[in-house]
């Protein structure tokens, strides 16, 4: 009855809801170590995703790819770097605004991507398609009324924290009764939840963060996977293993890096706070570059990407 496997894809992939337990438990039962728990979450799981892009995209089997795309993957890249950067600049709040819009919409693709991956009915797609959008889309509007134009007050969080389980139980119901319950519905609801986070935390951080960590460990164990399969076809079991420690420990320096950049917003220098900018622009150019590597509408991608996304 039950169509679920316990391996590493459920855990890391398809429903990796450890991590947001693992995070709401510390956040809400020591909410002394707030501040810890943010820069070991950056550290251990959200800059390390950011930097998987960097070998990830810089991979030698792309340098043909990269030469004949020079417009989409250098040249937009550095004048979405230009705009980020005068953005920060004149017009800081309209700037985060964007990246919070951007980095939902990432997310989202990300979801449904990963749903696309498992299933392969057109109408259960469809419809977990639908709701993943719908949803996200909800909490922007919830978070955007909460934290960026203060609409919604706490005493609302209530109602509709009510009304968005109840939604969750209709959508439930009816995938139960039209697909049945499976792991595909698992991956459903983490599509569906990664932003729930905006309907009851204090903090506008925990939004991008909570949740996410879904993200992250999506994206880490596809990267991974496709870089271990890559090089198993291409090299000799030494530079095999010299790949894999070079994709670790390129991920693990960057992020150390962007972590400690990203801690500087608790100094008072103002130029030490801008320093956050510099992961902020890494993200941002994650956000793009990722849109045009997992683009499978284009035969190189297909040849050297979804290749290796055939669980």
């Amino acid at each position: 009855m039950f169509d679920i496997k316990l391996n590493s894809q459920l855990f890391f992939v398809k429903f990796p809801i450890i991590f947001p337990l693992i995070y709401g438990i510390i956040l809400f039962q020591f909410p002394n170590f707030e501040t810890e728990l943010i820069i070991i979450t950056i550290l251990i799981l959200g800059e390390t995703h950011f930097g998987a892009t960097w070998p990830f995209f810089l991979d030698k089997i792309n340098y043909p790819f990269i030469k004949k795309k020079k417009i989409e993957l250098i040249l937009l890249p550095l004048f979405i770097a230009l705009l980020s950067i005068i953005g920060f600049i004149f017009t800081r709040n309209l700037f985060l605004l964007i990246f919070f819009i951007t980095n939902m919409y990432h997310v989202t693709r990300q979801s449904f991507g990963v749903c696309k991956l498992y299933c392969k009915n057109p109408l259960e797609l469809q419809f977990q398609k639908t709701i993943i959008y719908l949803i996200n889309l909800i909490f922007f509007f919830i978070a955007f009324f909460r934290f960026y134009l203060p609409i919604i007050k706490s005493e609302h969080l209530l109602i509709i924290n009510i009304l968005i389980l109840f939604f969750f139980f209709l959508i439930s119901t009816y995938y139960f009764f039209k697909f049945k319950f499976s792991e595909k519905y698992l991956t459903l609801i983490t599509g569906c939840i990664i932003f729930y986070p905006a309907c009851f935390v204090a903090n506008p951080i925990h939004i991008i963060l909570m949740g996410v960590t879904m993200h992250y460990t999506q994206y880490l164990y596809l990267t991974n996977h496709i870089q271990r399969f890559r090089s198993k076809k291409t090299s000799s079991h030494l530079r095999k293993n010299f790949f894999s420690y070079n994709f670790l420990l390129i991920i693990i320096v960057y992020s150390c890096f962007m972590t400690l950049f990203s801690s500087m917003g608790k100094f008072d220098s103002s130029w030490l706070k801008d320093l956050i900018f510099i992961p902020i622009l890494g993200q941002m150019l994650h956000f793009y570059l990722d849109s045009q590597l997992w683009k499978f509408n284009i035969k190189h991608n297909r040849d050297n990407v979804l290749k290796y996304l055939k669980f």
